[in-house]
């Protein structure tokens, strides 16, 4: 055998090894559903629909009980003006949380709760976040919840979720408190 399948053969080996010690550090899913607002009016008359969330999510997970997860959601909604529908609107989102799950890594069900930071972006009807001129009103704030992942075979996983993100409203129309998001989602993963 020559060295460079030498070579080949040692990373091969090396990275089947390294996957299998790790477990299941780090995974990637896809999940959506619906996204119910409240505090929807957000002053002058303008006020939001429930809509859907589709969201991505990268978690890392660094001890048997605790984990990282970064993320970006798309949110879709409607802008109403006195009740009268003024065209779809989009709300991009990024969140941050710290996860604590009970059960050690491994485990067949997998209960969390977590919690962090986000950024919201609202882009108005009739404008793209790529199109140059007016951009959405870009709000922060937290966001919380908790969910039950099961490990089905090796790698996969399905995911449901609940989560709530609360910010400022959007556009500074006049409208007070605060806008949350109830959003509870389904979906599916793979660990890495």
């Amino acid at each position: 055998m020559n060295l460079r399948l030498h070579t080949s053969l040692a990373a091969v080996i090396l990275c089947a090894a390294s996957s299998a010690a790790f477990g299941q550090s780090a995974e990637f899913s896809v999940s959506g559903g619906p996204d119910n607002i409240s505090g929807k009016d957000l002053g002058s008359g303008y006020s939001l629909e429930n809509g859907w969330q589709l969201a991505f999510r990268l978690t890392l997970n660094t001890g048997n009980h605790f984990g990282h997860e970064i993320g970006y959601a798309y949110n879709r909604t409607h802008l109403l003006l006195a009740g009268q529908d003024t065209g779809g609107m989009a709300v991009h989102q990024g969140f941050y949380d710290f996860l604590f799950y009970p059960t050690k890594e491994g485990s067949v069900f997998r209960p969390y709760i977590g919690a962090g930071p986000h950024f919201a972006n609202y882009v108005p009807p009739g404008v793209s976040v790529t199109q140059g001129g007016v951009q959405g009103g870009n709000k922060f704030g937290a966001n919380y919840g908790g969910g039950l992942k099961f490990f089905l075979k090796s790698k996969w996983m399905a995911r449901i979720d609940f989560r709530q993100y609360v910010n400022g409203k959007p556009f500074d129309l006049g409208g007070s408190g605060s806008l949350r998001q109830n959003v509870l989602t389904v979906g599916f993963g793979i660990g890495l």
